[in-house]
């Protein structure tokens, strides 16, 4: 029997913000949270009432257990954490500022020779491999080095062949690999996943897709053995406004999902808004096999995680299907919860 729902790998790093809209290169101070791709998909899922787990390494020392706390908090099991005793260990950091029209956001990473990038296949318990009904990782996980890309590979082949359902976000970052080198890994995973979320500029330019955005989602599919593309859709007004929605296919139905958009959210901080898409949509077809539900779900908390500081998601079951009837709704909506 399966322990958990999902369990997710990737590293989890430490957020240093300046307070408010304050420059990095002037603020005195900043504020400390943790964040990570892969750790913000597991919080989400979590949040939404399922079992997950996060397989991650974390130096021994009071970083670590700043980490580990804010796992535990989120409802995450740590039980696959690795901790890093050896001379050097670190946990990366990164820097985000928050950015207001005309200023962009922007972001500055120290992840160089973290502890995650030293993870080593046979740390990793051997009985994982029956405890997850879905497995998650992301194309960030696969470009930070090749040690961390040949585990993601492993990883992903052992679970599959275990009969756990895979699912990959291709989340492709120019500043981490070569577009080529990411599509020469990313078509090699995808003969293992069911689950693809993907952008459409990452299809075009990356994967070097032609056509109609439907046209590109199907192909995948026909290419692949994926069950269900997921692109989201996102209109950026200003830093702190923006519309969302997207798009689910399903191969196995051979039907394309959407609704409409999310419109005008006041951005708060958009970081981990796309994971939080993702977790939406994962939940959505862990817990009822239905790609609308699970699209609904998606746009829902990726939407509400935009107005949450940090880049862990904020929003349980209630919430977010609070949000879902208020979008669906035709009359008046009330202005506050209580």
């Amino acid at each position: 029997m399966e322990k958990f729902d999902l369990i997710t790998f990737g590293e989890i790093m430490l957020r240093l913000s300046p307070p408010g809209y304050e420059r990095i290169s002037r603020c005195e101070a900043f504020d400390k949270r943790a964040g990570g791709s892969e750790l913000n998909v597991a919080a989400g899922v979590a949040l939404l009432g399922l079992r997950t787990s996060v397989i991650s390494k974390l130096p021994q020392n009071e970083l670590g257990t700043f980490i580990k706390n804010r796992i535990r908090f989120e409802g995450v099991s740590d039980d696959y954490l690795i901790y890093d005793t050896e001379e050097g260990a670190r946990l990366g950091i990164y820097y985000y500022e928050s950015g207001a029209a005309p200023r962009k956001p922007s972001i500055i990473y120290d992840r160089y020779n973290s502890s995650f990038t030293r993870i080593n296949l046979e740390e990793i318990p051997a009985d994982i491999y029956t405890s997850a009904r879905l497995f998650h990782t992301s194309g960030i996980t696969t470009a930070l080095c090749e040690n961390s890309r040949e585990t993601a590979v492993e990883l992903i082949k052992r679970f599959k062949k275990n009969g756990a359902m895979i699912s990959f976000d291709v989340n492709y970052r120019a500043n981490l690999w070569s577009e080529a080198d990411a599509k020469r890994t990313v078509e090699d995973i995808l003969n293992y996943v069911d689950i693809l979320f993907i952008s459409e500029e990452t299809s075009r330019r990356m994967m070097q897709r032609e056509g109609g955005l439907r046209d590109i989602m199907k192909d995948f599919t026909r290419d692949y053995p994926v069950k269900l593309v997921c692109t989201t859709q996102r209109t950026v007004k200003s830093p702190k406004k923006h519309d969302f929605g997207s798009v689910i296919y399903s191969a196995e139905k051979d039907m394309f999902y959407t609704e409409e958009p999310y419109m005008d959210i006041d951005v708060i901080d958009r970081i981990g808004s796309g994971d939080a898409y993702v977790s939406g949509v994962l939940y959505g077809m862990l817990k009822t096999g239905n790609p609308a539900k699970a699209l609904q779900y998606g746009n829902a908390t990726s939407s509400v995680k935009n107005t949450i500081p940090g880049d862990l998601p904020a929003s349980d079951l209630n919430e977010i299907e609070s949000i879902i009837r208020n979008h669906n709704s035709k009359g008046n909506v009330s202005e506050l919860n209580r």
